[in-house]
């Protein structure tokens, strides 16, 4: 019923015979270039709440920090959890505090949850602070708020 079909082909006379090839395709040509593959979005990154880190962190994929950082963040979405703290400059595009940051907090979107406490100026196109969060500092709206960001290389 079903066959695959062999290099060789038998006929009804039982005689063997080489199957029929067909022509090496021609390479298409150059002005058809082929598509670049799309590249796979990295995974988060990850502090845990036992790391405590002393410097800069940059990336242009996502963090979520859960223990201690040092220093200035910049990243495309920033996540502080609750259990952690930065000290430093905390620039994304998405910033969602839940825990503690003492420093400025830099982005287009900025989010401080109910647990959220932030010691330091906000810099932000859209904000949105829930009910129970602690915040000192001033709040401005830009239109480009990563504009004035510091360009520091970890």
């Amino acid at each position: 019923m079903f066959t695959k079909k062999n290099e060789t082909d038998t006929s009804a006379s039982g005689a063997t015979k080489p199957a029929a090839t067909s022509a090496p395709a021609k390479p298409t040509s150059s002005s058809a270039a082929p598509a670049p593959a799309a590249k796979p979005k990295p995974s988060p990154s990850v502090l845990s709440s036992d790391l405590t880190v002393t410097g800069n962190l940059v990336t242009s994929g996502d963090i979520q920090i859960e223990g201690t950082v040092e220093g200035d963040i910049r990243a495309h979405l920033l996540t502080v959890g609750e259990s952690a703290t930065v000290k430093g400059e905390c620039v994304a595009d998405d910033v969602v505090v839940n825990g503690r940051v003492v420093g400025c907090v830099r982005g287009i979107k900025v989010r401080l949850t109910a647990q959220a406490r932030v010691e330091g100026d906000i810099i932000h196109k859209t904000i949105a602070i829930e009910s129970g969060a602690h915040f000192e500092g001033s709040v401005k709206r830009e239109d480009d708020p990563l504009s004035g960001a510091n360009n520091k290389k970890g």
